[in-house]
């Protein structure tokens, strides 16, 4: 096969050189030119000129009006596996390109091969393995449980091959572990580099769309946790997945950034068993930590990842500092946004933390990005620091949630209705709540038997709180 000539691309400016080199010759910056295939120069030679040939490109080019097109919802079908079809926004889509990447041994492959085995049992499905051979997946797929599925299994990394593997098979699912791993005859560099991966991802892009097939990636993750390869890879695919979890527990999420076909922050939780992974039905009861009694620094979150409302437990511990500059530290929350509260809470609640250390852990390893996680962490911070626990009157157990403002003020968070809901149905009692978030009297919002507070301020929250 004749090889496509190649040129390297800026990827600061867009620049070409015939040639890699440290520095871009148009814009000055280091180590910025990306390998990258040169197009055709035959593909703009014939008869006529440049204009003739604008005109027949125009020709070729057929326009519609946006309102003249039929747009119709695109079934979806199930992958097997009912966490798997919530994070993707209720099931697989047929010509769909999904990403999914995490760190080694996390459970992207185990997760991948339990989805398509059950696919396969209705469906043609296809498992292109790059990093290991048929022997080691069917013993994965023993170890798992799967032996008896007949799902066809490739050892491939050629780009080619495969295609022509995917033409005349034509499955409904396709699975490439790992996207890293493959490479194209039509590039000299070697797998993994930018432009084999940009390249072997873009062709499997159109073969999905004319095909109409549904082709998930494994995409590898550097030590930063971002997803390895040129950032267009995200780009490029239609849905962009990444599994987290702690090497140490035994349960894994995996959280959506980017569906073209479903909402983003979807959140799936699975838990790792010696047969694979299984969904959690009840994630709250999973992040909710155990105690034989109300203790200090610790407050129930009701936060909300996508459609789904979770409980989550804050606990805070507050000390005296030992060192000059008293440590700040936060796991599963944004570091940045602990400082701001503390601020908050000096000036507007009178709360002096200048000589403490404070450190915030979101019990189960979950991480939380939402504002509305501001008042429960508050809370956690001043029962350690009073040595005090929240809600020691309460036999149901206190649940909170609301956005702080640096005025001080409560702002409301999103979906507060279905976070009340959530609240009601884990048989709590009481829940600290936005104003704005108050049901109406007498409408269908407020659960029965729960006794909802309204705050407006910092201090008043802090008030209402502790004074019971």
């Amino acid at each position: 096969m004749a090889r496509s000539r190649v040129e390297y691309v800026c990827t600061e400016c867009g620049g070409v050189a015939p040639k890699w080199q440290g520095r871009c010759s148009a814009c000055g910056a280091w180590n910025t030119l990306a390998e990258s295939v040169a197009s055709d120069p035959r593909s703009s030679a014939g008869a006529g000129g440049q204009g003739d040939r604008r005109h027949a490109l125009v020709e070729a080019s057929e326009l519609q009006a946006l309102n003249a097109i039929a747009a119709e919802e695109t079934p979806r079908f199930t992958s097997g596996i009912e966490e798997f079809d919530r994070v993707l926004g209720g099931g697989l889509v047929p010509g769909a390109v999904v990403l999914i990447g995490g760190d080694p041994g996390i459970g992207k492959s185990t997760l991948l091969l339990q989805s398509l085995a059950s696919i396969a049992a209705d469906s043609a499905a296809l498992y292109v393995t790059g990093e290991e051979s048929t022997a080691q997946v069917a013993l994965r797929a023993r170890r798992l449980g799967l032996g008896e599925s007949a799902m066809p299994v490739l050892a491939e990394t050629q780009l080619e091959r495969i295609a022509a593997v995917l033409s005349q098979h034509k499955p409904r699912v396709a699975v490439i572990d790992s996207i890293q791993t493959l490479f194209t005859d039509a590039l000299p560099s070697a797998p993994g580099s930018v432009a084999q991966v940009r390249e072997c991802a873009a062709q499997l892009t159109r073969i999905a769309k004319r095909d109409n097939l549904t082709i998930i990636l494994v995409g590898h993750v550097t030590k930063e946790g971002q997803l390895a390869g040129p950032r267009v890879l995200e780009h490029m695919v239609d849905c962009v997945l990444y599994f987290e979890g702690e090497a140490h527990s035994a349960f894994r999420l995996v959280r959506a950034f980017k569906n073209r076909f479903g909402a983003v922050n979807e959140l799936g939780v699975f838990a790792m068993t010696d047969r694979g992974l299984r969904g959690v039905t009840n994630p709250s009861a999973m992040f909710l930590a155990q105690h034989d009694r109300r203790v200090p620094g610790s407050c129930v979150l009701v936060t909300q990842e996508g459609s789904r409302p979770l409980l989550v437990e804050i606990q805070a511990l507050v000390d005296s500092a030992h060192a000059p500059n008293p440590r700040r530290l936060s796991v599963g929350l944004e570091a940045n946004r602990l400082a701001m509260l503390l601020a908050v809470a000096h000036r507007h609640a009178g709360l002096v933390t200048f000589d403490q250390d404070v450190f915030v852990n979101a019990v189960g390893g979950v991480r939380i990005v939402e504002p509305a996680a501001d008042l429960a962490v508050l809370f956690a911070i001043v029962s350690s620091l009073r040595n005090r626990p929240l809600g020691a009157d309460c036999e149901g157990g206190l649940a909170v949630f609301g956005e702080i403002g640096l005025a001080g003020e409560i702002r409301p968070a999103p979906r507060g209705q279905e976070r009340l809901r959530e609240v009601s149905k884990l048989g709590f009692a009481r829940v600290i709540v936005p104003r704005a978030n108050t049901p109406k009297a007498g409408s269908r919002g407020a659960p029965e038997g729960l006794e909802i507070l309204a705050v407006d301020r910092v201090d008043q929250a802090l008030d209402l709180a502790f004074s019971r």
